[in-house]
């Protein structure tokens, strides 16, 4: 009796990527350290790229933005500032557990808070593409806060 073929998926399947195995050569910021752990190059992903990023303390990206691509930011540990708006006028804080949804085309910054803490995320963006627009902004001297209200369970 023949051998079946194996199935496709067995190697084609589900990927886990060890955490001590993340791919360093990858788009780099001044003063962040990203790494790959899903894109294509890796695992064969056609619609996302996933990976951590460290931001030293006190750094902080210039203005910018991922054109039509989509980015959701994980804060693992320390403490996230994030800035936008056609002047980088809202900001807004996020710290460990909390999620951070960047939408296609907004202008923004992000900042590590703390100056002597390291920032620890997750992020995940919509496209393998390393999309990033910079921008020359005149930043407000004073952005306002802004606290997100949920538009699904407003009170």
């Amino acid at each position: 009796m023949a051998e079946l073929p194996e199935p496709r998926w067995k190697h084609d399947g589900v990927r886990v990527v060890p955490g001590d195995q993340l791919d360093g050569n990858t788009a780099q910021t001044p003063g962040m350290d990203r790494k790959a752990a899903i894109n294509f190059a890796r695992v064969g992903a056609q619609k996302l790229w996933a990976g951590t990023v460290h931001i030293h303390p006190d750094a902080k990206t210039g203005a910018h933005h991922h054109g039509p691509l989509e980015s959701v930011i994980y804060v693992v540990r320390g403490r996230a500032r994030m800035r936008w708006g056609e002047r980088l006028e809202f900001t807004a804080e996020a710290g460990p557990g909390d999620f951070i949804y960047v939408p296609p085309y907004v202008p923004h910054q992000e900042i590590n808070a703390s100056p002597t803490e390291v920032l620890e995320c997750v992020l995940v963006r919509s496209d393998g593409e390393a999309v990033a627009v910079n921008l020359d902004l005149e930043p407000v001297e004073r952005p306002q806060t802004v606290r997100w209200i949920d538009p699904i369970h407003r009170s």
